[in-house]
């Protein structure tokens, strides 16, 4: 049997180094809006005093490449959540850039075949990517595939804006990102 074909190696460091910081990418932002709406979720978010313990003890870097545009709705929600632990983590970097900028790795960050935003991507500090997220939590990806399998996106729609409203402080995306975090500093298996 042959073997399946492997796709080609991403240069991470490349990619990181490529992006921009968060407040250049916000300086450049194209929607004036969206920029203050992430500008204020940013500022209105706190993390449990355990959570920050946590980021600010990381044994080991980790970067994070952030696919992401500021016209995105769960950008604008998500992105922020992403900065907030960055700046409880002085060993976790962010880098962010576009689907255009790099689009043989955005490729590979599809959700159910489609293009979707944001996508964090999580590489340990040999530059070895460990895992990646998006472009919602995982409970909301769920309900969006079973509106899509019943033919009710638009009520599936509907679910996910209730859990965001219902999670102001972003609780499931600060557990599910943490959870990468850790995987991508771990010292061992």
């Amino acid at each position: 049997m042959p073997r399946p074909p492997t796709l080609p190696l991403i240069d991470w460091k490349s990619v990181f180094n490529s992006g921009q910081e968060y407040a250049a990418w916000m300086a450049g932002g194209e929607s004036p809006e969206n920029r203050q709406k992430m500008a204020s979720l940013h500022e209105a978010l706190t993390l449990e005093p355990a959570t920050v313990a946590y980021l600010g003890a990381l044994p080991r870097p980790v970067h994070v490449i952030a696919i992401a545009e500021d016209w995105c709705g769960d950008v604008v929600r998500h992105l922020p959540v992403l900065k907030r632990l960055v700046d409880a983590a002085p060993n976790l970097k962010l880098r962010i850039v576009s689907r255009q900028q790099h689009p043989e790795v955005f490729a590979r960050f599809l959700t159910n075949g489609g293009e979707a935003i944001p996508k964090f991507v999580f590489v340990s500090d040999a530059w070895i990517e460990c895992g990646n997220w998006g472009p919602m939590p995982e409970l909301c990806k769920e309900l969006i595939a079973r509106g899509k399998a019943c033919g009710d996106v638009a009520a599936a729609r509907k679910k996910v804006s209730a859990l965001y409203e219902a999670d102001t402080n972003r609780r499931m995306v600060v557990s599910e990102l943490l959870k990468l975090i850790d995987i991508a500093s771990s010292r061992e298996p």
